[in-house]
């Protein structure tokens, strides 16, 4: 049998953190009541015309020069075609002429995928079909929501450079990553904000061949990109060994199903009939204002990674923190001197990205220097990271209102020596080897103590007495 090669392309779909839309003063909002983010623009009412909305193009460019992308002078068309969530009959999008093109993105592995583009348009309404499919065909009814209409959306398209579903993950973690570093979006797949196409097509191993690929259109999840993105290469792969081809075509992943099910036919550029939009001017951003923006980019996730491996972070952790969104606060805080490892750990299991609170990078540095010195336990730790989200405040102050205090070594090893009088056959078959009885001993200590004990002394005092 012939050896496959699966070849993906990804375009990624994300929606800006603007206050309006794209080309309307409507309120760009996630979660409002149906149709009532809206205005005649939006609506593509007669007699309507469409201002462009300047922080959004900021927003592109920022976006550009994170990808590594040349920003170049651009031009808005209208892509014809008619959906019943498209108002106007024709989205105004960018196609000859785009914002951002010939970037790249460097994966945690060294892989590089090159950037096509990044382009600005304006994203579509949303329907709903009711009935058991959730789909059109069978539908009793549908109904029409156009919320999200004319909201400013980046389509960042890549090269078909991918050659596994890992790997298209983790594109598009760089990508989340790096449009929430420079403040261009959320990013929340779960709200819509943004979204992912993948095209996929398959090819003999050797072969640099590009053939007949499939889009599965909208994958909300990681997860469900993987899997979609194997699906369908395995689906290809058969329709060849049995003789057949694949016909170019959009699909739509089904998530409970497992599989990809048909959608439409793939229309080609041609069909969209792109035309320059009249009523928009040539966008032409002067090297100046691009220099601008450039300065005032942050500090980039693949460079904060980078800079904490060299450090001696471990790698998954380390990229863990930065899909998270949290690298430039832990970044910042061993900046003020905390540990990287201990400050990692507690970015990946103890802080909600979306519930920082007052917790600010000055006060994990100081939270995490109190721990490395003994003054806070592991427990203690997180409750007063808990307190800072919640009230703000220092570490020392909070610490101190809490009664945490580094108890005293031989006042535990006193502690230690009645728990080890009150079990003696424990202590005898943890002596004997049986190591998951050090687990029961620091448990007991840790209840004694209220959690106030350093796990790590326990740890010193259990190895000490066994031996």
């Amino acid at each position: 049998m012939t050896e496959w090669e699966t070849v993906v392309g990804l375009e990624v779909h994300a929606e800006l953190a603007t206050e309006s839309k794209m080309f309307s003063p409507a309120k760009n909002e996630f979660g409002g009541e149906p149709n009532t983010n809206i205005h005649p623009v939006c609506l593509g009412l007669p007699g309507t015309l469409p201002v462009v909305n300047g922080k959004a193009i900021e927003l592109g460019i920022r976006v550009g020069l994170a990808l590594n992308c040349t920003i170049n002078r651009s031009v808005f068309a209208r892509k014809n075609y008619f959906y019943p969530d498209m108002p106007k009959d024709y989205q105004i999008s960018q196609y000859e002429l785009a914002l951002n093109t010939d970037g790249h993105v460097d994966l945690p592995n060294g892989t590089r995928i090159r950037v096509e583009r990044a382009h600005l348009e304006e994203d579509t309404g949303k329907s709903t079909h009711a009935g058991s499919t959730g789909r059109i065909t069978g539908a009793e009814y549908s109904l029409v929501d156009y919320n999200r209409a004319g909201v400013p959306l980046l389509e960042i398209v890549s090269h078909p450079d991918l050659r596994n579903a890992d790997d298209a993950k983790a594109y598009v973690q760089e990508i989340r990553a790096a449009l929430v570093a420079v403040g261009a979006s959320d990013g929340k797949m779960e709200e819509g904000s943004l979204r992912v196409d993948a095209n996929v097509s398959v090819r003999p191993v050797g072969s640099d061949e590009l053939r007949t690929r499939c889009e599965v259109k909208n994958v909300n999840s990681l997860r469900s990109l993987g899997r979609a993105i194997e699906h369908e290469a395995k689906r290809h792969i058969r329709l060849y060994e049995n003789g057949e081809r694949p016909i170019q075509e959009t699909r739509h992943w089904d998530e409970e199903a497992g599989k990809t099910q048909p959608g439409r036919s793939k229309e080609e550029a041609e069909d969209y009939r792109y035309f320059a939009d009249p009523d928009l001017v040539v966008m032409d951003p002067s090297e100046e204002w691009i220099d601008e923006i450039r300065a005032s980019l942050p500090k980039l996730p693949a460079q904060i990674r980078s800079e904490m491996v060299d450090a001696g972070a471990d790698p998954e952790l380390a990229g863990t923190v930065i899909a998270r969104g949290l690298g430039t606060l832990v970044s910042d805080a061993v900046s003020a001197g905390a540990d990287l490892t201990k400050s990692l750990n507690h970015a990946a299991n103890n802080i909600d990205p979306e519930a920082l609170g007052h917790l600010t990078a000055a006060g994990l540095a100081s939270m995490v220097k109190m721990e490395s010195a003994g003054a806070l336990t592991a427990t203690q730790a997180k409750t007063v990271i808990a307190e800072m989200i919640e009230n703000g405040g220092t570490a020392e102050d909070i610490a101190a209102a809490k009664g945490f205090e580094a108890m005293d070594t031989g006042e535990l090893e006193g502690m230690l020596d009645q728990i080890i009088a009150d079990n003696p056959d424990e202590w005898g078959r943890f002596c004997e080897g049986e190591a998951k009885l050090q687990g029961f001993f620091t448990g007991q200590l840790m209840k004694a103590t209220r959690g106030q004990a350093d796990g790590k002394v326990i740890n010193q005092l259990l190895n000490a007495k066994k031996s």
